[in-house]
């Protein structure tokens, strides 16, 4: 994951602390997720539902992203696992990827290890937001 500063809503950060509590008691398949996104939520600034900018990635927007080296597009929506559908392009925040878009922007570009080497991604454009259409959500 990098380093770089990103940010979460307040209502976003509340919720998965809450499903990242209850995944660590149950066996759950993607239980070795937990610690990473655990560490993203650490390091990101929290923003309140109503102040987030537009142009940041939360939980259940729907981004264009670019592969830098293929520089394909794909759209995809960031949920939570019980919402979680590749063939949707519904990307649960506990995969790896899932973990690594929350709180980035428009612009940034998101970097992870797999197994074929490093991923890179830009993020080209929100195509919705739920915070920017006025949707919050608990």
């Amino acid at each position: 994951m990098s380093e770089k500063l990103i940010y979460i809503t307040d209502n976003d950060i509340k919720r998965l602390r809450e499903l990242i509590e209850k995944a660590k008691t149950l066996d759950h398949e993607d239980k070795k997720y937990l610690k990473e996104l655990r560490d993203e939520l650490n390091k990101g600034e929290v923003v309140s539902s109503k102040d987030i900018p537009p142009n940041v990635i939360t939980m259940n927007s729907k981004v264009r992203l670019r592969n830098m080296t293929t520089q394909k597009e794909m759209v995809c929506c960031l949920v939570f696992p019980e919402d979680s559908n590749a063939d949707q392009g519904k990307i649960s925040i506990f995969a790896p990827i899932g973990t690594a878009l929350l709180g980035n922007k428009v612009g940034d570009i998101i970097e992870w290890k797999v197994p074929a080497g490093l991923m890179k991604l830009k993020v080209e454009e929100i195509l919705y937001q739920p915070e920017a259409a006025g949707d919050y959500h608990l």
